[in-house]
């Protein structure tokens, strides 16, 4: 259940849910196992922290979300987090808590507070959204984006959902891809690359593992105009995700 993972790797904060500015990106860790409504303490907490960081976009001018479970899935192992996703697997029903605000309330406060990247696992295998919002409002294209990109990197490892739970061997992907999926793959393990260049461009990267050092996707996202000067940064998603798809559900990936 993760506890010797908790006990050794300390958050920070509640441990739950916190913030932390890093060059020119502030990186804001959300619970997806916690209400999240307009009522919730993390809902209320979610909501100022995004204001106060917003009076600093000269400072941070990207501001990035991580959290366990994706709004945005369309792997039908778990499908999109709804706040409650009890399904069937190997013979076993799971059961699990309902928690409030999940979707909606959760996309309104990361619109209304313009933040541009959604980083999350849960899901094994890997996703890229186009800028959406709304479920339905999709743009095809990065550049001068106005709404969040999601990016699932699920596929660092645990076996990949390739094959749908409890089934004939019927894949995970539907036929026809959902408009907001850009990029999908459920067959290769890999891992995830980001690179914030300047306050409007960044570079995202997907390596599948053991292929070559030339990354499988490579895709500059760019934004509108707006924010001050600040230090370049770069990371791996995947020492990213160790912050927090462990702390989430403590291992259930």
């Amino acid at each position: 259940n993760g506890t010797i993972y908790s006990k050794r790797f300390i958050m920070p904060g509640n441990e739950h849910y916190f913030s932390f500015g890093v060059g020119m990106v502030h990186f804001v860790s959300v619970s997806t196992d916690e209400d999240i409504d307009p009522s919730s303490t993390q809902g209320v907490w979610l909501d100022r922290t995004l204001a106060k960081i917003n009076k600093q976009r000269n400072l941070w001018p990207w501001v990035v979300v991580f959290q366990h479970r994706p709004i945005y899935n369309s792997n039908k192992n778990h499908g999109n987090w709804s706040g409650s996703n009890n399904y069937t697997y190997d013979g076993y029903d799971w059961e699990l808590p309902t928690y409030e605000g999940w979707p909606d309330d959760y996309e309104a406060l990361i619109l209304k507070h313009k933040v541009d990247l959604v980083l999350t696992g849960h899901v094994h295998h890997y996703e890229r959204t186009w800028p959406v919002k709304n479920r339905d409002e999709v743009t095809k294209s990065y550049e001068n984006v106005t709404s969040p990109v999601h990016i699932t990197c699920g596929h660092g490892g645990k076996d990949l959902y390739a094959v749908v739970w409890d089934s004939d061997g019927r894949n995970t992907y539907r036929p026809h891809q959902p408009a907001f999926s850009a990029a999908r793959d459920n067959m290769n393990w890999g891992h995830c690359e980001l690179e914030f260049i300047d306050e409007r461009t960044v570079r995202h990267t997907m390596f599948r593992m053991g292929e070559s050092e030339v990354p499988t996707e490579d895709v500059l996202i760019t934004k509108a105009a707006g924010g001050g000067g600040a230090a370049k940064v770069g990371f791996s998603l995947g020492l990213l995700m160790g912050c927090f798809i462990f702390w989430s559900r403590f291992g259930l990936i």
